[in-house]
């Protein structure tokens, strides 16, 4: 970083429009808790300074220190230069007011099912109270089942995934929470090792296709493609799920999946099953519910 960077920058406004307009000089990809050039400098800039990271106003025009400006410089141009997910360099991700430290070992959270457990998938679970298991699988870092956890209180949790680094990560995560107790970890490759069966069963699985991961910017590929790419038409891994889900369900259990882009082909190869696409704020293209009557009357 050039040292006459630094020379007109005094307030946390100038660091916030010194990064988007640098940002945007240097064609950065975004999608990993924000979507825009703006958004990302705030809440790089917010980590650096210590600062809540939803509030920006009071603190627009405080004056910084040297220390504070070098500090926060580094950080933005880390981001140009090594083109990673903002996350990966502060480790933290956020979903809603929920925490959880990230690596390079797993993908950065940001499921849109987790929209759905703020509401304890309702109208679908009508007494959360009675939801006593549930599974996450390909758990990442652990995201989806603490959030299971939250939203269903009186269920277990179990959580797989075939990465032994994701679950390291995972682990830490269920300790900060201190969920030890109720969320359970295993590596295996989706339901694995699991026995007897579940009220609720949810999955963020890797849904990429072949053509898609080819054209990933660099961002992207920092991820770890195991928990991205998903075979030529990207359904690898979800079809395993569809396929084996009625076998794990109570019932009167969900089985709730997201998608990404691929609703179109998941219609096609299951033409004969009910989905019901649940509404996000992306929209209703990406998580689809099914129940366990679906499944076991539907045509696989």
């Amino acid at each position: 970083m050039p040292a006459r960077d630094s020379r007109y920058l005094r307030t946390v406004r100038d660091l916030v429009r010194y990064a988007v307009s640098n940002f945007n000089r240097a064609g950065l990809s975004f999608g990993h808790g924000t979507d825009n050039a703006y958004d990302e400098a705030v809440y790089l800039v917010l980590y650096s300074l210590d600062l809540p990271h939803d509030r920006l106003e009071p603190f627009l025009d405080a004056a910084l220190s040297t220390a504070e400006i070098e500090t926060t410089l580094a950080l933005i141009h880390a981001r140009i230069e090594k083109r990673l997910p903002g996350p990966y360099l502060t480790n933290e991700a956020w979903l809603g007011e929920f925490r959880f430290f990230v690596d390079e070992r797993v993908i950065v959270p940001r499921s849109h099912i987790a929209e759905l457990l703020r509401e304890q998938l309702s109208p679908w679970i009508t007494d959360p109270n009675a939801v006593h298991r549930c599974v996450d699988l390909c758990t990442g870092s652990g995201c989806l089942a603490i959030l299971l956890a939250h939203a269903f209180a009186n269920a277990q949790i179990d959580a797989t995934d075939i990465s032994a680094g994701a679950l390291e990560v995972a682990a830490k995560n269920v300790g900060d929470y201190g969920l030890q107790g109720r969320i359970q970890l295993h590596q295996c490759n989706v339901f694995g090792e699991l026995r007897g069966r579940y009220d609720v069963i949810v999955s963020n699985p890797p849904y990429v296709d072949a053509e898609t991961m080819a054209a990933l910017p660099a961002e992207y590929r920092a991820e770890p493609s195991l928990a991205l790419a998903a075979g030529e038409d990207g359904l690898d891994i979800i079809r395993r799920i569809i396929d084996n889900a009625a076998d794990y369900l109570n019932p009167d259990g969900v089985l709730v999946v997201e998608v990404g882009h691929d609703r179109p082909a998941l219609e096609q190869a299951y033409a004969g099953l009910p989905f019901v696409w649940l509404e996000t704020a992306a929209g209703d293209d990406f998580v689809f519910l099914l129940t366990a009557g679906d499944l076991r009357d539907g045509s696989l």
